[in-house]
């Protein structure tokens, strides 16, 4: 397990290098000069001048030294500073948001997962009945909305229409804090950050669970008499669970581009609106900063899914 372990680490080692090589080059790639977004256009600046700030910024260097410049200093944990806010270190920049995004995402992640994996169950069990029509076509319904389209029905229905739920932020301003208030405001954007996730979940869970069922192990079971809430939890759902845990782990990627829509539609202070708001003002340092720290989010998380394979069925041997 931990050579497995060391050559996952090894392996999303190589993956963040190519993912920041990649972030490097789009971003050079894009239309107009670096230098611009360091300049007030309110200032005027001679040419000289412009050509000595070059200089300063390493940005007269041939590409492939400026990536090798930053990367070296990104090894020693420095990833440069905030162009709109140059008191600010990007990576404590970062840190500061990650909270509040690991916050609304494992929300998101969790009703996902115990919504998505009890309706696949009722669907599977109760095949072709009403509730499995019904829940089918709310399934469809989820994968089909995009992020952005989910976050704004969802603000006009329960925020603008209804009233039941705050329309932004994190907290109330001017009002002390307390975990009730933060819930208030976390529960409609975690929600609807979930409904693709738990979509998905429903059906591959319904999916794996109608072909445990099939098993002879199963009709075994039902035959020897067991209770059959014992057949369904005991002997189907772990077996079931597996392909499940895979699209668990790869939904983590839909979760953090779902996060940015919901984000900045709720207005939410996380990592998300940070990218928002530093892809708008051309703040590079921030989205190269920003993206290597969810990259390494990603890595973890599908590490750690592939070591929860020999937890859920301990025949797997990790090799």
């Amino acid at each position: 397990m931990l050579q497995y372990s060391l050559r996952r680490l090894l392996i999303g080692a190589g993956m963040l290098f190519a993912l920041s090589m990649l972030i490097f080059v789009m971003l050079r790639l894009t239309p107009g000069d670096p230098i611009d977004a360091y300049i007030d256009p309110n200032v005027p600046m001679s040419a000289s001048d412009l050509a000595e700030l070059r200089v300063t910024l390493g940005l007269d260097q041939p590409l492939p030294v400026q990536y090798v410049a930053w990367l070296r200093q990104a090894l020693l944990g420095n990833l440069g500073y905030s162009i709109k806010r140059p008191d600010q270190p990007v990576l404590g920049l970062v840190l500061s948001r990650v909270g509040p995004t690991v916050l609304l995402m494992g929300s998101a992640i969790a009703i996902a997962i115990i919504a998505g994996i009890a309706t696949g169950i009722v669907s599977a069990v109760r095949r072709n009945s009403i509730a499995d029509l019904s829940l089918s076509v709310l399934a469809v319904t989820g994968i089909s909305s995009p992020p952005f389209l989910s976050a704004l029905v969802g603000l006009y229905l329960f925020s603008v229409y209804f009233n039941w739920m705050p329309s932004g932020g994190m907290l109330t301003p001017g009002q002390e804090f307390s975990v009730a208030d933060l819930l208030h405001h976390l529960i409609l954007p975690a929600t609807l950050l979930a409904v693709a996730q738990t979509a998905l979940i429903m059906r591959y869970m319904r999916a794996s669970m109608l072909e445990v069922l099939n098993q002879d192990y199963v009709r075994t079971a039902r035959a020897k008499g067991v209770f059959e809430f014992w057949v369904i939890t005991k002997h189907a759902l772990r077996n079931a669970l597996l392909p499940v845990i895979t699209l668990i782990g790869s939904t983590i990627g839909l979760a953090i581009g779902g996060a940015i829509f919901i984000e900045s539609v709720f207005n939410w202070p996380g990592m998300g609106l940070l990218m928002v708001d530093a892809v708008e003002g051309r703040d590079y340092p921030v989205i190269m900063g920003s993206t290597l720290v969810i990259g390494a989010c990603v890595v973890v998380v599908n590490l750690l899914t592939d070591l929860a394979y020999a937890v859920v069925d301990p025949r797997i041997k990790v090799g």
